[in-house]
């Protein structure tokens, strides 16, 4: 297949849409999840190192999208065809869009439970569980864009 003088427009697409969205979401899910802390803080400052967790989980979505757009980057060709480059722009989005909903689920998840876990310190463990059913949305996406971006 060739080249067209389109192709490498949506390879670089793939490597904006990977950094951008998972940056979103990292945002987001860090101011939420930072609310929610600062919130419980005030009244129970001891708790603030636990409460912490959902913000770190939540600002590892720019990481994920960082490392496929470096790959991309790397992958961004004169010559690069039109098939590979849709296939490059597919995992971009496949990592961007599940780290922005990635971290709009550990935003929410993480405000609410640390806001929970000021009234009630036994709701830890289950607020840790539910952020790691939602980190590994983010690991989904991840993954298939690190297939597509690889492949040949």
């Amino acid at each position: 297949m060739s080249a067209a003088v389109y192709s490498s427009f949506f390879a670089v697409m793939g490597a904006s849409s990977a950094i951008v969205f998972c940056s979103m979401g990292a945002a987001y899910g860090t101011a939420k999840s930072a609310l929610g802390m600062v919130a419980m803080g005030v009244g129970k400052p001891n708790l603030i190192m636990k409460a912490i967790i959902p913000a770190v989980m939540a600002g590892i979505r720019a990481i994920y999208g960082l490392v496929v757009a470096v790959l991309i980057a790397a992958k961004i060709k004169p010559d690069i065809t039109i098939r590979n480059a849709f296939q490059i722009f597919g995992g971009g989005l496949a990592v961007g869009l599940s780290g922005l909903a990635a971290g709009v689920a550990i935003g929410v998840v993480g405000d609410t439970g640390v806001r929970g876990m000021g009234q009630q310190p036994r709701l830890f463990v289950g607020m840790i569980l539910i952020l790691v059913f939602a980190e590994v949305l983010g690991i989904y996406g991840l993954i298939v864009a690190l297939i597509l971006v690889t492949q040949q």
